[in-house]
This record gives structure tokens, C-alpha cells and sequence, in this order.
């Protein structure tokens, strides 16, 4: 289990002005803690968090007061600078909602000051005229309404001015709004604000309805009326503006409906007025003359979609659907809302459109069970599952139960189990196995094949509406229909969760209906039997999807099955031990094991104990010819709920016989899993050898000898030790010179995780320590590992030397050091290109050894003396810079003798290797942490200088017209004549006597020594001295072509290291940077 890092909550602090806290330090008093001085302390706080413990000091201080203290000049103060604090604070701030919660508490005597004072600020508040600051007023407005006693009494005592500027802000926002068409961002908050507006209008008249309707029905020219009528006015204007978002179109509609409410009356017949208003029916000798005038849009234009859509939105929200309560005409609605948004389902295809009906679809199921409890007879008929409103929602279902969005899929899924509830309200006496609509029902779902996933969820709602049991009376083999239609991937979690629903449908079934636990086979033979046979024989997908999605669930649901599934698979073991496709009794036991072990239904010692599984067939599964069981065999071992779990003797005896068969594994896939599996392994041991050094440190004498007969926990680290010992034993022994890719690749992956997970932390006790297993033979086996072809092998190899650098350092003598260093500065210039990635490495490597500079000097590297005498440069900063110095030296010598022949150094020294070596050692400095800043930046200018050289030398091959680049070779003496026309077009820019002519190459490689004296035009002929005796042999244009392109490339790496890894100097001025901007 991961435990999330909690998040540090930030809490902005507030500051009063010099006024306010001159005001306090006036009523402060120094002797004792008053009400002003808490307040004086609160505001010098720069700490938020602080402030909020400051503040909830506040009530438990103003409840010590006596009744007198409402007449307190301070007490009236404080009550003023508390409401100007709340008002100025932001809505998502929770000092706010601190304030509020502690000023709920405040005694009945200081009340009426407090709501003095509160409305005293809000009335400020609302003479705002700014329409961008609109927003923190409205803002406080909701913060008022919202569970605040203060807030609330501070509107009602200024109710007209709040209505009035909501009023005003509907209106002051469109306009500006208006204003700015075509300015994208400044409407795009100007649309928030006004969503905001109108959400808050609708909350003022929801919670502050009494104060409306006090007023409200006798006087039509009153101004709470004229302002009702306003606000109605602006909400129809906002719903049937397509140009605003639809979130506040959406709004509107539900605002519509809600003052249309709020004024209407009588209001029995507002249910008629919003059909009408649907169906495009309104007749206006029978409405109102304000709504008329108000919301005419509505009445005389035939309304769009979108508008419809949000009119039915409203209607479901802000009208009261239980209990009956608006009649005959609530019903009617009902069942005209249902038509409305049906008709609508064809005509909105827009995404956010479609989202919207299936969620207002989805609402309706829930305003339709709401009125089926206390229906009438009439409407129960019109919603049960024959009519035609249920006929045309199981349409929209099949419909839409694929739709690509998943918000429609959802609600798809909800209106179907709603649906299945509203049938079931509608029929008196219902009885699931004979109701023919449930029957119908099923019998289509079933008929469907069974890649259509919308067919998994509605099932799944009909096994919670009917029963598993009904449903498998149809047809018994539905468990292995589903099973079957797991080898598809996209299809197995809708199966899985079928499956589940079904199972734990019918275990809850079985349980109710008898009394003992003879049912359970019966349960095994439907639910688990299928899946052991699928598990032995189905092939690789399906059973790894069933595993991954069904077989956890299967186990939650019943984990007593697993000795069941133990029982059958080890009876069937030796008649099929599976194959290379196929998992076989084997195969299927160790995937139940390890599954049920991983999900905390496994203790692996009570079974290994009791004999229920033995080792012997853990072992058959370790080295099982079919990949995956082995996998899941070692998953088994190294896989518990419990990190801390212990790791028992037997455990790691079967770990090292599976490490002596399966470190060879040639799939990448195995390899990967192998390496994570044993991860784990090692951090159980790592952790629960923590727990071990705590129990040993906390036990009294008297308790280790009141437990020596259990296993003691030094014996237990012991025993961990001596594991990871003998772990470490064997891959070292299998890094042989000449061991296999994969092999050595598990080899150094495993040891890389034991020197991670075994590092020592400061002050803490560690079980092994791998420093303590290496000698010089297994630094020798790691650096040999530098000479594999595979790149992914050099930097495990590598990797794994740097974690346990200062052993391996140590252990290198200076002979064994020079040794290392001549043979990576040779590697360096071979003339095979993976050489010099071995050089690269084992440079890297070395630059770490204190004695390298001493090396590097002895082969005549420029050396400043003042850097040994400098203490607080790095080793590796020193070496790195003489390593650099002298293959600086070389690749410059190198690219003098290429200039005069490209033949000689494609065969003797391509200079790329060098290169590449520089590239490699760059890479480990702390380039923003360097002391030698004055050699590094001459160090920089040099390597820039170089690499533009060396690349002069190679362009003309790189840059030719020629598809691979310019060789003035070939087999034909007739090219010749083609050739030499190109090269006098490239002599001029280049001296090197390699494109003075063209050439031929020799068929052999080699020839007689005398032939070298004659000096024939058409032979080009490299000669090698080593020692006394001379070796000759035919360059070919494949040598020059990989020395000059890699040439080319190396020093391009070269450059774009130089420009991403180098501070740079953006001024003249003297600084840190490394490389200047003109040098870039």
C-alpha cells in the first residue's frame, strides 16, 4: 500500500490597515488578554495556519464576558474590524470560513452589534459600481447564505439593496459582456462572473423566500416585484442566447423555472405552464400578463433544442416531484418532460449536448420513482415497462450503451437500473420469475452477441433487479460464454465486473436459501471449475486477462475456494503438466497461488506446513517449460500484501533453485519481470529485517529466553544474510567472460537492486551490505562486462560500479590501473565503433581513482601545479580535465596526419573514438560546481576549435553529392575518368593528397612487400608498422565512409554537449559560464 505525501494546505494571512490596528492598540490592555489585544496579535501574525488557531481563541473569550460588555465601546470595534476581516477575505481562503464557524458561536448579547456591524460592511459592499469587481461581492454574498447566522441576518436586513444589485449585476454584466465581442478572454470572464450572478440570485431566493412573499403577491408595482420581474427577465434573455457558454444557459434555465415558481400563482397550474411552454401550446388568454412580458421568447417563438433541453433540466430540478404534490398537471409534466427529451435524443449529436440529455435523462428516471410512491393509478399504467415512454427509453438505451463518451455510457448504465425500478414501483405484487416484461427482457439481452459491451452493464443490472439464479435457469453455460469473451482486452473488464456481480449475486442467494454449506459445490461447479479448465488449457491472453481481471475478484468474494481450486489442479497435475502454450493443472495452481498470496488470501507457510502444497511442486513450477509459470511460480515467492512480511528459509531455498535454471531466460519480457519480481523480494527482506532490529533492540533477557524455541530474530537476519550472500555468489559466478547477453543482463540487474536497496542510511542497521562481497576477481568480472556488444550491459555493468565505487576503486593497485587506462585509451582509437563505447565507460569509470592523474601526466599532459596544491577541487573534476587534456592532445596529433591521409586514419586511428571518449567523461561534471573555471573555459575553446577542424577534414566524404558521400575509389578503371571530374571541383577547398586522384581498390588483402616501392596512381595501399614486423592491407570505401560519417556525428554530439550541459557567459563581464554566446 502507497500512502500518499498529505498536502500542505496554504492559508493567505490578512493585514489590517494602519486605522484598524491603531483602533485596537487603543482598547488593547497589556496587563491582561482582552478582546482587542487578541485581535492586535492575531493581525501582526504573518502566518495563516497560525492565524486560524488565533481565531478559534475568539469565542471562548467572548463567552467569559458579562452582559455589560455589549455596551463596551471595544466590544463594538472589534465586531466592526471582524466584519471588514470576513468581507475582505477570498472566497477560498479558510480563514474565511474559520471566521464564520467561530462567529456562529457568538452569544445572543452581542448579536444585534454584530449584525450592526456585518450589515454596516455589506451595505459598503454593495456600492460597488466596478463590474470587475462584481465577482468578491457576489462572492460574499454566497459566503453569507451559506450556513453563516451573521451573513444571513445581514441580508435580510438588506434585502432591497441585495436584490437590487443582483439586479443591477445581471444587467451591468451582460452589457459589458456586449461590449467586448470578439475580446475572447475578457468574455471568457465575464461569463464566469455572470454564471456566478446568476447562481447567487437563484440562492437568495431559495433561502430568503419569505421575505419575497411577504411583499410580493399584493403590490405588482412594488420594487421587490419590479426586481423578481428583472431577474426573471434577464435569466429568459440568458437561456435563449446561444452565443453565452452553455453552463450558463444550463443555469438559466433552471432560474426560469425557479422565480417562475417563487411568483406564480395559483401554483397547482404552473405544471400546465411549463407543458405548454414544451410543447409550444402556450395560449396567453390563460397566462399571466408579467410572464408574458417577461419571458414572451418563450411563449410566441418556437424554442431551439438546446432550449427545450435546459426547460426540462429546470423543471426536474426546482419542482417537487415526491408526495404527489402538484397533482394531476405533475404528472402530465412528467410524461411530457419524458416526450420532450426522447424527441430531442435524435436531433443533439454535439458531444457536450449529448452529455447533457443523458444526465437530464438520467434525472428524470430519478423525478419518476420519486412520483411513482405516491401515484396515481393512471400514470403507474403509462410507466410501467409496456408503455411506450419505457419502449422508447430502452431504445435510447440500446442506443447510446456504446456511445464513445464515457459520461453517456455512465448514465446509459443508471437509466436502465432506474428503469428496471420504475417497472418493478408500477406492478402491484411483482414476482421477478413470472413478470413477462423482465422475461422479454432478458431473453433479448441474451440474444445479443457477446461483443456489444453494453450488453455486460445492463445485465449486470438485471442480476441485482432478478437474480443470478432466474437468469442462469435460461441458460447454465452464461459463466463460460463470458469466460470465453476474455481473450479480447477490451472486453475483459466489462466481463470481470459481469462475472463478479453474478457470483456475488449467487453466493448471496445460496446463503439465504439454505442453512448449511452443502450449496457450495454447486457454486464451485458453475464459477470456479470453468475457470480452472480455461486456466489449464486457454491460451496465453485469455488466461492472463482472467487472471489480471476475474480470478482477485473471485477470491474476494469467496477465499475458502481456494483450497478447492488447491484440490482439483494438484489432482490433475501430473495427467497435464502443460506445454509451451499452454499453462497445464501446474501452471493454473501456481497462477491461483500467487494471486491468492498477492490479495492477502494466502498464508505460503500453512499451506507449505499442512502439506497442502508441496516444494517439490513449487520447484516443477519454477523451471517450468511454459515462461509464464515460472514467472508466476517466483511471483508466488516473492509477492505478499504485507511488505514486512518475514521471508522464510524455505522461501530462499527455492529463490536459489530458481536462480540456477532461469537467469538465461531469452524473452526481454521474462527478463524485465524477473528483475521486478526479485525487487520486491529483496525490499520484503530489506523492511522486515527493520522490524527484526527493533524487536532484538526493544526484548528483555528474560523474553528471548521465554521464546528460544521460536526462531530468534538475529538467527532470522542471519539467515538473510547468509541468502543474499550465497544470491550474490551465484551471479558473479555467472558473469564469466564469454556468458550469454541475457544472462549477464539478469545477472547485473538483480546486483544493481541488491546494492540499491542495501545502501546504509545514516544511523540505521542494515541486514547486508554487497561492498562487503566484492574482492578484485568481481571489479575484474564488472569492467569486463564493458566489453559486451550490448550497450544496455555497459551501463548496468556500470552502474552497478559507481554504487559500490569506493570499494572498486580501492581494490585497484597503480599496475592494475595503468593496465585499465592504456587499454581504454587503445580501445579509444580502434577502429571497431563499439570499442570506443568500452573506453568511454571504463574512462568514466576511472576518473573516480585518485591515482589517474598521476598517469595521465606521466603520458605528458599539460599540468598546472597550483590545481594539486588546491584542496577544495574534486578528484574527478582533476581527472576529468587531464583525461580530456590528453585525448585532446591525441585526436589533435590524429586529425594532422588525417589531413595528409583519410586512407592511413580510417585504418589506423579514426579519430571519432577519441571524440566519443571526450563526449563520455563531460557528461559526469558538475558543470554548474566547478572550481578550475579559467582551464575549463581554454579547455572549451580548444574542444570548439577541434571539432571544427576534424570536421573540415571529414565534410568533403559527408558533404559530396554522392547518396553515401564521396569515396575516390573504385573497382573499374573506367569510373576513374567520372571520378576525377569531382574531385578537381573539391581539391582547391581541401590539401589532403587522399582527392588528388581517383583510385582503385585491390581485390586481396594483402600484398607483396616489394610491390609497395611502385608508387602506381591507380593502387592506394595502407601500410601498419608494429615492431619489426610489417603487416599491409586494402582500405575499403566502407572504412573511410564509417570513420568520416561517425566523425561527423561524434562531433555534433561533442557541440550539442558543450551547449546544453555548459553555464553559459551572456556578457563580456567575467563570470561562471563556460561557454560565451558567440561560442554557441
Amino acid at each position: 500500500m502507497v500512502l500518499k505525501k498529505k498536502k500542505e494546505i496554504q492559508v493567505d494571512a490578512f493585514f489590517l490597515d494602519h486605522q484598524q490596528l491603531e483602533k485596537l492598540q487603543r482598547f488593547s490592555k497589556a496587563e491582561e488578554q482582552n478582546l482587542a489585544s487578541l485581535l492586535l496579535r492575531c493581525a501582526q501574525l504573518s502566518n495563516g495556519i497560525q492565524q486560524i488557531q488565533c481565531i478559534k481563541q475568539i469565542m471562548p473569550l467572548v463567552k467569559k464576558m458579562d452582559q455589560n460588555s455589549a455596551c463596551d465601546p471595544m466590544v463594538k470595534a472589534c465586531l466592526d474590524i471582524l466584519g471588514e476581516t470576513y468581507f475582505s477575505l477570498g472566497t477560498k481562503n479558510p480563514l474565511k470560513k474559520v471566521l464564520a464557524s467561530s462567529l456562529n458561536g457568538l452569544p445572543e448579547q452581542f448579536m444585534t452589534l454584530a449584525v450592526q456591524s456585518f450589515v454596516c460592511c455589506l451595505g459598503e459592499e454593495l456600492k460597488t459600481t466596478d463590474v470587475y469587481l462584481y465577482r468578491k461581492v457576489l462572492d460574499n454574498l454566497a459566503s453569507c447564505m451559506e450556513d453563516f447566522s451573521l451573513g444571513r441576518a445581514s441580508i435580510k436586513n438588506l434585502f432591497e439593496e441585495v436584490l437590487q444589485f443582483l439586479q443591477k449585476s445581471l444587467l451591468d454584466i451582460q452589457e459589458e459582456n456586449r461590449q467586448n465581442n470578439g475580446n475572447r478572454i475578457v468574455q471568457t470572464q465575464l461569463m464566469h462572473d455572470l454564471l456566478i450572478a446568476i447562481k447567487v440570485s437563484m440562492m437568495f431566493v431559495q433561502k430568503l423566500q419569505e421575505n419575497i412573499q411577504g411583499s410580493l403577491w399584493k403590490h405588482h408595482k412594488s420594487f421587490v416585484w419590479q426586481s423578481m420581474c428583472s431577474l426573471l427577465k434577464s435569466s429568459t434573455n440568458f437561456l435563449t442566447d446561444a452565443t453565452l457558454l452553455q453552463t450558463v444557459q444550463t443555469t438559466s434555465g433552471l432560474a426560469v423555472i425557479l422565480f417562475t415558481k417563487a411568483m406564480y400563482e395559483p401554483v397547482e397550474e404552473l405544471p400546465s405552464l411549463i407543458s405548454d411552454l414544451l410543447l409550444g401550446s402556450v395560449k396567453h388568454a390563460g397566462v399571466p400578463v408579467w410572464f408574458v412580458n417577461n419571458c414572451g421568447t418563450l411563449c410566441t417563438e418556437e424554442l431551439s433544442d438546446s432550449v427545450l433541453l435546459f426547460l426540462c433540466h429546470g423543471a426536474l430540478a426546482m419542482l417537487e416531484w415526491k408526495n404527489g404534490s402538484m397533482g394531476e398537471n405533475g404528472e402530465q409534466l412528467l410524461l411530457d418532460i419524458a416526450s420532450v427529451l426522447l424527441s430531442l435524443s435524435s436531433e443533439l449529436k454535439e458531444s457536450s449536448m449529448a452529455t447533457s440529455l443523458s444526465r437530464i435523462l438520467a434525472i428524470w428516471t430519478n423525478s419518476a420513482l420519486a412520483a411513482l410512491v405516491s401515484a396515481s393509478p393512471n400514470l403507474k399504467i403509462k410507466l410501467n415497462g409496456n408503455s411506450d415512454v419505457i419502449g422508447k427509453l430502452l431504445e435510447y438505451i440500446y442506443t447510446h450503451w456504446e456511445h464513445p463518451l464515457d459520461a453517456v455510457r455512465h448514465q446509459t448504465k443508471l437509466i436502465f437500473k432506474n428503469l428496471l425500478q420504475i417497472h418493478r414501483t408500477t406492478i402491484t405484487g411483482f414476482n421477478e420469475k413470472s413478470d413477462p416484461f423482465f422475461a422479454r427482457l432478458i431473453k433479448h439481452l441474451l440474444s445479443l452477441e457477446w461483443h456489444v459491451k453494453g450488453k455486460y452493464a445492463s445485465l449486470g443490472c438485471l442480476v441485482e433487479c432478478v437474480g443470478t439464479e432466474n437468469i442462469l435457469q435460461l441458460d447454465r453455460t452464461i459463466p463460460v460464454q463470458i469466460l470465453d469473451v476474455m481473450n479480447d482486452q477490451s472486453l475483459a473488464p466489462y466481463a470481470s465486473d459481469l462475472l463478479e456481480t453474478m457470483f456475488t449475486n449467487h453466493k448471496t442467494h445460496f446463503t439465504l436459501s439454505f442453512k448449511d454449506s452443502t450449496w457450495i459445490d454447486q457454486w464451485h461447479d458453475i464459477w470456479v471449475s470453468p475457470l480452472l479448465v480455461i486456466l489449464c488449457e486457454g491460451n496465453h491472453d485469455q488466461t492472463t486477462y482472467i487472471i489480471d481481471y476475474y480470478l482477485p475478484k473471485l477470491l474476494k468474494c469467496s477465499p475458502d475456494s481456494l483450497s478447492y481450486m488447491i484440490r482439483i489442479l494438484q489432482a490433475s497435475a501430473d495427467a497435464n503438466q502443460g506445454s509451451r502454450s499452454t499453462r497445464g493443472a501446474l501452471g493454473a495452481l501456481m497462477a491461483c497461488l500467487r494471486t491468492a498470496r498477492a490479495h492477502g488470501h494466502l498464508e505460503l507457510s500453512n499451506i507449505m506446513s499442512s502439506g497442502l502444497v508441496s516444494t517439490e511442486c513449487i520447484k516443477q513450477g519454477l523451471v517450468h517449460q511454459h515462461n509464464q509459470v515460472c514467472i508466476d511460480a517466483l511471483g508466488l515467492l516473492c509477492e505478499t500484501h504485507r511488505s514486512t512480511e518475514i521471508v522464510s528459509m524455505e522461501e530462499m531455498q527455492l529463490i536459489q533453485f530458481f536462480m540456477m535454471y532461469n537467469l538465461n531466460s531469452q524473452s526481454p519480457s521474462v527478463r524485465q519481470q524477473i528483475g521486478s519480481l526479485l525487487r520486491k523480494l529483496f525490499c520484503r527482506i530489506q523492511e522486515s529485517s527493520q522490524v527484526l532490529y527493533k524487536l532484538e533492540k526493544n526484548k528483555t533477557k528474560q523474553e528471548l529466553l521465554e521464546n528460544s524455541t521460536e526462531r530468534h530474530p538475529l538467527g532470522i537476519l542471519q539467515q538473510y544474510k547468509d541468502f543474499l550472500s550465497s544470491v550474490c555468489d551465484r551471479l558473479f559466478e555467472v558473469l564469466f567472460p564469454g556468458s550469454s547477453h541475457p544472462t549477464r543482463f539478469s545477472a547485473l540487474t538483480i546486483l544493481g537492486s541488491i546494492a540499491e536497496i542495501f545502501s546504509v542510511p545514516k544511523g540505521q542497521a542494515q541486514v547486508f551490505q554487497l561492498d562487503q562481497e566484492i574482492d578484485s576477481t568481481r571489479v575484474r568480472t564488472l569492467i569486463q562486462c564493458f566489453t559486451s556488444t550490448f550497450e544496455e550491459v555497459k551501463v548496468l555493468a556500470f552502474g552497478l560500479l559507481m554504487k559500490i565505487r569506493d570499494v572498486a576503486l580501492n581494490l585497484q593497485d597503480s599496475e592494475n590501473l595503468d593496465l585499465l587506462f592504456q587499454a581504454a585509451m587503445d580501445l579509444s582509437t580502434s577502429t571497431k565503433p563499439y570499442d570506443c563505447v568500452t573506453a568511454s565507460y571504463l574512462l568514466n569509470f576511472l576518473v573516480h581513482h585518485e591515482g589517474l592523474q598521476r598517469i595521465c601526466l606521466g603520458k605528458r599532459v599539460e599540468h598546472n601545479p597550483q590545481t594539486d596544491e588546491d584542496t577544495s577541487v574534486s578528484t574527478v573534476e582533476k581527472n576529468t580535465l587531464s583525461v580530456i587534456k590528453l585525448l585532446l592532445v591525441n585526436v589533435e596529433e590524429e586529425i594532422f596526419q588525417a589531413k595528409k591521409s583519410l586512407l592511413q586514419a580510417a585504418s589506423s586511428f579514426p579519430m571519432y573514438g577519441r571524440v566519443h571518449c571526450i563526449t563520455g567523461v563531460l557528461q559526469q561534471l558538475p558543470f554548474n560546481n566547478l572550481t578550475l573555471v579559467t582551464e575549463w573555459k581554454e579547455m572549451v575553446a580548444r574542444l570548439i576549435l577541434m571539432s571544427y577542424r576534424l570536421s573540415a577534414v571529414v565534410s568533403p566524404v559527408v558533404q559530396s553529392s554522392s547518396p553515401e558521400g564521396l569515396i575516390p575509389m573504385d573497382s573499374d578503371s573506367e569510373s576513374v575518368g567520372r571520378l576525377q571530374m569531382i574531385l578537381h571541383e573539391i581539391q582547391p577547398q581541401d590539401t589532403n593528397d587522399y582527392f588528388m586522384q581517383a583510385k582503385i581498390l585491390k581485390e586481396h588483402c594483402k600484398v607483396e612487400p616489394e610491390k609497395l616501392s611502385d608508387h602506381r596512381p591507380v593502387e592506394n595501399i595502407c601500410t601498419e608498422m608494429r615492431g619489426k614486423e610489417r603487416q599491409t592491407c586494402d582500405v575499403t570505401a566502407q572504412m573511410v565512409l564509417v570513420c568520416c560519417w561517425r566523425s561527423m556525428k561524434e562531433v555534433s554530439l561533442l557541440l550539442g554537449t558543450l551547449c546544453k550541459l555548459l553555464p553559459s557567459q551572456a556578457t563580456s563581464e567575467p563570470s561562471d559560464g563556460l561557454i560565451t554566446v558567440e561560442q554557441m
